[in-house]
């Protein structure tokens, strides 16, 4: 869009001047326009400055005088668009972009008859973009950009056939509605770029896509579009950026491979069916496929090698078979990232794939795969993310100690791979300087947490959960001085919650070092995560042995969203400090042996969602007023000695006996905490995203 945009600017270059002198028309419409702006960040003074408004900050005026361009992109402009622009007469290019305008867009701009190019994206103009009278003229306008504003409504379909020298609509990340429109395509044969996407359009795609014979770049990405994509789409031969991901499109794209000078084709999450197409090889100048979380079957096909140029390739989330080292990757030297997550793919990861020398991401996790890591993948010497989940790798120290080679890894996701072997010792693991996210969960792992962890200095999220780790949290966690999202759940891990965990730099303060993944990590396509910091500070030590009292330092970590110590064998008192983790979404410190009251102090904690503190041994009443009287009956049940309104026992009464409702059966207990933590809250559902790599 924007390249359409610069070109024709500078086309236009050699015809303007900053000299000159403009008419007093021209001023009063430019002073009509300034009169409209609620805030204008010293526009005001400078326009007022000098009678010529050729010389006023933003003006650009041709050899002959007269206003050609108006240029005020990012100035914090606040207020309406005056119509008055329209009377400018050789205003050819008008430029309002990166503000926060409002108010409708006037008509006597779109049906100008001398502006050529429009942009007022990236503000807050609303309401919908009305028609053209069927008696106007055809018009000059060549790039409109309304991108990123809050229009609604219908998308306009008749305007457009007065625009017959139209290159470039950017209508996208709005709220239109309706069918796609298809009339330009008539109209306008020099047309190249249409961007509709992240907008309510619906219904089919329909017919007439097909007549723009010069489109370049065809986006509708992230639209309530059903069916198949029409025949007539694959007969635009120029078409080099097919992109409608996040729709409901079906059928096969059996047709795409027609389009021999496609560069991008995004078709992913969709319902799309049918297999690859052998002749997918045809595509010379593709560097980017996607087709994840869509229907697709069958086998890859062998041709892909054929497509030399590829820089991205995501087929995850399909039901793709076949045994994956049949296809020869070592032909695709340009290719940066593969995600093959989720399919059905058999064999061996396929040696080929560590000939790709450029790759900087790869994920084939949740594959059928078998066998043990091969040494080769240390030649990918630009790999910083790797994901090898759940494809039934066998010997952890061997895959640790290969891997260990690949010193630009700064994600690692190897869990439930490795099931009842060994954690590695200390003296067999090196290496990993770099690693800023490291996952080595649901491996049923017996052994301590190693001591070669401690050399990952640069570390910010470790998972360990869902494994049989024993012995106490080492001191040294505390040296890991980035490390803020940290998951050692459903383990054995035991002794007191040392004083080292309540010493994290990271959970004390409100910084995160910010790295972006390379792909994105999710459970599913509705929630994604790209940067670290999109995931919540967390302390998840539950289902393990801990004993002892909660400490009072638990206070100092005043960033934590999340903290988690339920089904141990702490007692005490809940302690008065946790009232200084004021950022807290979560707390659960269920199935424990905590008695005294509930501390009057927690009703500090404004941005709890989930609390519970059920089936510990815990007496008084339930507060009835604050941020505590929200939740739940079964957020404090399973105390005897509690008392209150949503509880059975009521302060009224008398108190019934003791009688101990401690858990015997601790799969049991992993049942239920984890239904509880699988099922309540935002924040919940991030931890929950965060599980599957």
């Amino acid at each position: 869009m924007l390249s359409y945009g610069h070109v024709l600017v500078l086309l236009l270059l050699p015809f303007v001047s900053p000299a000159g002198s403009c008419t007093e028309q021209e001023m009063r419409s430019l002073l009509q326009f300034l009169a409209g702006l609620s805030q204008d960040i010293g526009l005001t003074a400078s326009w007022h400055n000098s009678t010529d408004c050729c010389s006023w900050e933003g003006i650009t005026c041709s050899r002959e005088g007269t206003v050609a361009e108006v240029s005020l992109a990012s100035r914090s402009l606040q207020g309406h668009i005056s119509p008055s622009l329209g009377d400018l007469t050789s205003l050819v290019c008008l430029n309002l972009s990166h503000n926060s305008l409002s108010g409708g867009l006037p008509l006597e701009l779109v049906s100008s008859s001398s502006i050529v190019v429009l942009d007022v994206s990236f503000n807050r103009l609303t309401g919908g973009l009305g028609e053209l009278p069927s008696s106007t003229p055809h018009r000059p306008l060549q790039v409109l950009n309304i991108s990123s504003n809050l229009f609604t409504g219908l998308f306009p379909s008749n305007t457009w056939e007065m625009m017959n020298n139209l290159i470039t609509l950017n209508a996208s990340n709005n709220s239109f509605t309706g069918p796609i429109p298809t009339s330009f395509c008539a109209s306008a044969p020099s047309f190249a770029v249409l961007e509709l996407s992240y907008n309510q359009f619906s219904g089919r795609i329909p017919l007439g896509l097909g007549n723009c014979s010069m489109l370049t770049l065809l986006s509708a990405g992230h639209n309530n579009l059903i069916g198949a994509l029409p025949d007539d789409i694959f007969d635009i031969t120029s078409l080099k950026h097919l992109w409608f991901p996040n729709n409901q499109l079906e059928g096969s794209i059996i047709g795409i491979t027609k389009l021999k000078n496609l560069v991008t084709v995004d078709l992913g999450e969709n319902r799309l069916n049918g297999s690859i197409p052998n002749s997918i090889g045809q595509l010379k100048t593709l560097e980017k496929l996607n087709l994840e979380y869509n229907n697709m079957f069958g086998e890859l096909p062998l041709t892909l090698g054929n497509c030399t140029k590829l820089m991205t390739m995501n087929l995850g989330s399909n039901n793709l078979s076949g045994d994956l080292d049949k296809v020869n990757f070592s032909t695709l030297g340009n290719l940066r990232s593969l995600d093959l997550i989720w399919n059905n793919f058999t064999g061996t990861v396929p040696e080929s794939i560590y000939s790709c020398r450029n790759l900087t991401a790869l994920r084939l996790s949740y594959n059928r795969f078998h066998g043990q890591l091969s040494e080769k993948i240390g030649n990918l010497k630009y790999l910083t993310f790797l994901s090898l989940v759940g494809i039934s790798l066998r010997n952890i120290t061997n895959a640790l100690q290969i891997l260990q080679n690949c010193r630009t890894l700064t994600t690692l996701f190897i869990g439930y791979n490795f099931i009842h072997e060994t954690m590695p010792k200390d003296d067999e693991i090196y290496g990993f300087e770099n690693l800023r996210v490291f996952s080595l969960n649901d491996c049923s792992l017996t052994g301590k947490i190693p001591h070669w962890l401690s050399k990952l200095t640069n570390l910010e999220m470790l998972f360990l959960y869902n494994n049989k780790l024993n012995g106490p949290v080492p001191y040294w966690i505390s040296s890991l001085n980035f490390l803020f999202h940290i998951d050692m759940s459903n383990n054995s891990l035991s002794g007191e919650i040392p004083l080292a965990l309540v010493e994290m730099p990271m959970l004390q303060t409100g910084n995160v070092a910010t790295k972006t993944f390379e792909l994105p990590i999710s459970r599913s396509h509705s929630l994604q995560y790209r940067i670290t910091s999109s995931f919540p500070k967390v302390l998840n030590l539950g289902i393990n042995n801990f004993t002892g009292m909660i400490p009072n330092e638990i206070g100092h970590l005043k960033a934590l969203l999340l903290l988690n110590l339920s089904s141990n064998r702490l007692s005490g008192k809940i302690p008065d400090s946790i009232y200084n983790l004021t950022n807290l979404q979560v707390l659960d410190l269920s199935r424990n042996n905590l008695n005294g009251t509930i501390p009057d102090a927690l009703n500090e904690l404004h941005f709890l969602s989930v609390f519970n503190i059920s089936n510990n041994d815990l007496e008084g009443s339930v507060p009835n007023v604050g941020q505590l009287s929200t939740f739940p009956s079964n957020s404090f049940e399973g105390n005897p000695r509690l008392c209150g309104p949503m509880l059975t026992q009521h302060c009224d009464t008398t108190e019934t006996p003791f009688v101990s409702t401690k858990h015997t059966n601790s799969m049991i207990v992993f049942m239920i905490s984890f239904g509880t933590f699988f099922g309540v809250g935002v924040l919940y559902d991030q931890i929950v995203l965060s599980r599957f790599f």
